[in-house]
């Protein structure tokens, strides 16, 4: 009978012919790099109003898309009040409605805010989404000279996002209290709540929420 003491009898894997068993594997965050924003496909051809819009203000259109039947454009921010004008004041746009405003946070992205505005024609029922990306320190145009609902909207998203509002009437929060630290909807927003690991870098808190853990 072997001596189960001392390990006669036993054989090890390589003996055995079986392959030692494999350290668990290790997950890597990443943050997300935003939404892809398709182009049109071959068959769907753009509104009358986005060729017009390219063509009277050049270059301000940065990017068309299309998904799920809805019409998208990323404009330059720095044009996006011309543009708005445009399209509140055109023929063949007429969105006289900014039906809502909202916006998406895509860090470590150097642009890491899309801020996107949702246009309805009450006149020729028609809808566009218009999108432009900031950086965390960007000011973005107010639209509350264009259209009026633009203004609660805004401050909402500066409440949420940070996201400051250039030539706002009134930019103060609207849901939090004024003395709130921190803006809740950005992706590196402590899980806690404020006052724990309030760190704006999204890898760098990941990396010390990994160190907690560990311990």
């Amino acid at each position: 009978m072997p001596d189960e003491a001392s390990g006669a009898g036993s054989t090890s894997p390589a003996e055995s012919g079986s392959a030692a068993p494999k350290p668990p594997a290790t997950r890597t965050a990443s943050a997300p790099a935003g939404p892809t924003d398709p182009p049109p496909p071959p068959d769907a051809v753009p509104p009358e109003f986005i060729a017009s819009l390219q063509a009277a203000i050049p270059g301000a259109v940065l990017q068309i898309s299309f998904w799920v039947g809805d019409w998208t454009i990323i404009v330059d921010a720095t044009r996006f009040l011309d543009v708005a004008r445009y399209l509140r004041d055109a023929p063949d746009a007429r969105f006289e409605f900014l039906s809502d405003l909202t916006a998406s946070d895509w860090p470590p992205r150097p642009k890491r805010f899309d801020v996107i505005y949702n246009l309805y024609s009450v006149s020729l029922r028609h809808r566009l989404r218009i999108k432009i990306r900031a950086g965390a320190e960007d000011p973005v145009p107010s639209m509350t000279a264009i259209w009026p609902s633009a203004n609660w909207l805004e401050r909402e998203v500066f409440d949420m996002f940070g996201v400051r509002f250039d030539g706002h009437p009134n930019l103060r929060r609207i849901l939090m209290p004024d003395d709130w630290q921190g803006h809740p909807e950005r992706k590196d927003y402590p899980l806690e709540g404020p006052g724990e690991l309030l760190i704006e870098d999204p890898v760098e808190w990941l990396r010390v929420k990994r160190a907690e853990e560990i311990e």
